[in-house]
């Protein structure tokens, strides 16, 4: 069987109410597409425990969700601080030139056809991502992820195609 793949959106930072609902601090930029999700998965000490969602709203910077597996505050209160994801397939969707961070790590960097080196990291900076590739001689090379340093991305083959300019 193979194994699941995981994406973080949300870390349970309190409880809210006395039902079991849990105040969620989202790691996710579409929240829209939490509304639609029907199996969260919470990290443990024995790996993903299965959530599944009665209600989400939304307060301020947050998400209140209500889960069937939690009836009271107790149940809720145990689960602060715990990281909640999707599978994959309920991973959102991407875009044109979109990939997901764990796609990119580890893919081979080539500039001209030569190999520099590999993809480490992705650093989420806010104007565009960065990422740190290290390179064959064991230096960091941080690229910003533009279309002028970023030529190619072929997650498939594993490979990915960059200029790296000047100064960098």
């Amino acid at each position: 069987m193979e194994e699941k793949e995981y994406f973080r959106v949300g870390v349970i930072t309190e409880p809210h109410g006395v039902h079991g609902e849990v105040k969620v601090y989202p790691t996710t930029d579409d929240l829209t597409h939490l509304k639609k999700v029907k199996c969260y998965y919470l990290s443990g000490k024995d790996g993903m425990e299965e959530l599944h969602p009665l209600g989400m709203k939304q307060q301020n910077d947050r998400i209140i969700l209500r889960f069937a597996e939690l009836t009271d505050r107790d149940a809720a209160e145990k689960l602060r601080k715990r990281e909640l994801f999707v599978d994959r397939e309920h991973a959102v969707p991407l875009g044109k030139d979109e990939y997901y961070i764990s796609d990119l790590i580890g893919l081979e960097v080539y500039e001209n056809g030569e190999k520099i080196g590999s993809v480490e990291d992705v650093l989420e900076t806010g104007a565009n991502d960065v990422y740190q590739i290290r390179r064959t001689d064991g230096r960091e090379l941080l690229l910003p992820a533009i279309k002028q340093c970023v030529l190619a991305v072929d997650v498939e083959a594993g490979r990915m195609e960059v200029s790296v300019m000047e100064g960098l």
